[in-house]
């Protein structure tokens, strides 16, 4: 008789992996080794190994066949049978009993899980009414003959089981354990079936070429911080590229015409969940091309990419421009997936007696706005409308009411014992208000004003979601171009002076080439972003080709030192053609594909938050001595002996 409940609790387990979107193990393991549903596995994965076979694609058709596998084991009970994991999934082993297969069982039975062994013997069928319809394999199971201990394993710091929760510090402190996690295989099978997949459609569908850019260059004028690497020359340093454009323009002047690279990219900024000090660009540029040609290039790519598992892509997406959603959604990156729309009720008031809000409507650029909150009043809590209240306050200096047109309750809203019925009747006609629903208004300059309403919008829609109503479909996928950037932004700290919205090469549009000369802070760029979800996942631009105005632009508008950029400016003067391109972000648009937490749930050996490898302990101190061929020196507060304890033996990064 085989003890089988122990199995049946442990296949239901492996049910509910990591992310914010469950992903049934067998289904994730299958799928990420297959291009189509179709596509058997390839013999290519059991070539020049010692396994016949991989664990997770034996079905009743092998029945007879004599099978030699290797992988991890996964888990034994009653020294009755034992589970064998590889990259493809699992499968059953039957450990023998009889006295002549002493050894083997020994072997079997005394080697701890997750250690790492190798079994040979005839697949054979379960008995009757014991299969697994939810295991691939699960029809069938391995009489074992013979079996090795590659391995042993010693007590890991955790189990490798994606229903165990374990803390990220742990995670990327073993990052090599946590990679046998079904979850992690997925994303990063994922990942990779996507990028062959765009190379495919790139390089052989569209003529591209693919084409290595230097890691180690100059500093760039302006855009993000960069990393800077010491050279043997005294005073002299490289900088690491946070984007390989100038390559990439450069790259057009040289008559490549289509270059595309999967570039590693680095920036000198805190990490966020979305971010990483080093990461990964699909990065394109052509020749001849126009933005309508690029969106659609762009749209080709990620329809021919997308993982088979997912609802295809519909396309040609939707496009916004960045007046329109700063307006309607208050972000340049706004979540289309659902409603709460920004809306101007700055007419309702027009003849309003409320004192404060006349005042906002006298000034220049005053408005009222609103956001309605779908059953607000019945699932937000007083506190929650004060923790609104607070953070409009400290963060925007806002005053934001909650206004019940419909429900009976007021909490703290002066304003709504002071609007008029034909106010009330225009806000429930304009905002489409429902019974329980609650509005949150606002009165302001229009640009804060948005923004405010912006990130209320998306707290709300937390809170809704942390209590059972579900506004944002999980599966589904909403893209979005935006368009019509300001070409520049007046700089924080001097409002008078102007910097790039985006990165000084980005070119004018047509129409507002003539204002560059008189009033540049109006005129719109040839830049465009795509949004998913909410997320920016990628952003581009037609460049500037003509030297004489990529000079104008850099030493007239932006006051940026030329010469850094001399060798592009000299390109340009030699027949650039007229060129644009666009770089996605690989580690965040696998993320969301795969709905993980953060990016670092999709990257193989990825930063901490504080941008630190905990498996490595990096960054870490170098010695005086092989600093001197740099010209280095160190200046350390070692000045009291805490400190020079500190420094001998300084703490883990996470501590």
């Amino acid at each position: 008789m085989y003890f089988r409940c122990g199995l049946t609790l442990l296949y239901k387990s492996l049910y509910t992996p990591i992310g914010r979107t469950p992903q049934p193990i067998w289904g994730s393991l299958s799928r990420s080794l297959v291009l189509s549903p179709q596509r058997r596995i390839p013999e290519e994965f059991n070539s020049f190994v010692a396994r016949t076979n991989t664990c997770g694609e034996l079905r009743s058709s092998h029945l007879g066949q004599e099978v030699t596998l290797c992988g991890w084991i996964q888990y034994r009970r009653q020294n009755m049978f034992l589970v064998l994991r590889d990259f493809h999934g699992l499968v059953q082993v039957i450990i023998p009993q009889e006295e002549s297969a002493a050894s083997v069982k020994k072997i079997l039975c005394e080697a701890p899980v997750e250690s790492v062994v190798q079994v040979s013997g005839t697949v054979i069928s379960r008995p009757p009414g014991q299969e697994n319809p939810k295991m691939p394999t699960g029809e069938i199971e391995i009489e074992v003959k013979a079996a090795e201990l590659l391995n042993s394993c010693k007590k890991l710091p955790f189990e490798i089981k994606d229903f165990v929760k374990k803390t990220e510090a742990l995670r990327l402190r073993y990052r090599y354990l946590d990679l046998r996690s079904s979850q992690m295989q997925y994303n990063l099978r994922l990942r990779s079936q996507m990028v062959m997949k765009m190379r495919e459609y790139l390089c052989n569908l569209h003529g591209f070429v693919d084409i290595e850019t230097p890691t180690l260059f100059k500093k760039t004028p302006g855009g993000a911080k960069e990393f800077v690497v010491p050279s043997r020359e005294p005073g002299k340093f490289y900088s690491l590229p946070q984007s390989p454009q100038q390559f990439k323009q450069l790259l057009m002047v040289g008559g490549l015409d289509r270059y595309f690279q999967v570039a590693r990219c680095y920036r000198d900024e805190g990490s966020r969940p979305d971010r990483q000090p080093e990461f990964t660009q699909i990065d394109i540029e052509m020749s001849f091309v126009d933005q309508t040609g690029i969106q659609s290039l762009i749209e080709g790519l990620l329809q021919y990419s997308w993982p088979k598992d997912k609802d295809p892509v519909v396309v040609p997406f939707p496009s916004m421009t960045f007046a329109e959603a700063l307006s309607t959604y208050g972000t340049d990156k706004p979540d289309t997936r659902f409603g709460m729309k920004i809306v101007d009720i700055s007419d309702v008031f027009r003849n309003t007696k409320i004192g404060f809000l006349q005042d906002v409507l006298n000034k220049p650029q005053g408005t009222i706005k609103a956001i309605c909150i779908p059953e607000g009043a019945k699932y937000l809590q007083r506190k929650d409308i004060e923790t609104i209240r607070k953070f409009a306050t400290e963060q925007f200096n806002q005053e934001v009411l909650p206004v019940f047109l419909k429900a009976n309750r007021n909490w703290n809203s002066p304003v709504a014992k002071s609007i008029m019925e034909e106010q009330r009747l225009g806000l429930i006609r304009l905002l489409e208000i429902q019974e329980e629903d609650v509005v949150l208004l606002t009165a302001g300059e229009h640009k804060e004003t948005c923004s405010l309403l912006g990130k209320l919008r998306l707290e709300c829609a937390d809170l809704l979601e942390a209590r059972g109503v579900v506004l944002r479909d999980p599966a589904l996928f909403s893209f979005l171009w935006v368009v019509d950037f300001p070409l520049f932004l007046p700089k924080e700290e001097n409002p008078g002076e102007l910097e790039s919205a985006h990165h000084p090469f980005t070119a004018p549009h047509p129409s507002d080439i003539h204002l560059l000369y008189t009033e540049p802070e109006k005129v719109r760029s040839q830049h465009y972003d795509l949004v998913l979800n909410g997320s920016e996942i990628g952003g581009g631009s037609i460049r500037i080709h003509n030297a004489e105005l990529q000079h104008y632009v850099l030493a007239t508008l932006l006051k940026e030192d030329v010469k850094l950029l001399s060798h592009l400016l000299q390109a340009l003067d030699y027949g650039a053609p007229p060129h644009g391109g666009i770089a996605l972000g690989l580690d965040r648009l696998i993320c969301l594909i795969t709905g993980a937490a953060s990016i670092r749930d999709v990257i193989a050996f990825p930063k901490s938050f504080q941008g630190h490898d905990l498996m490595s302990n990096v960054p870490d101190y170098i010695p005086p001595e092989e600093l001197k061929p740099y010209h280095i020196q160190v200046s350390r507060p070692a000045d009291s002996e805490a400190e020079k304890s500190l420094l001998n033996h300084p703490p883990h990064p996470e501590t």
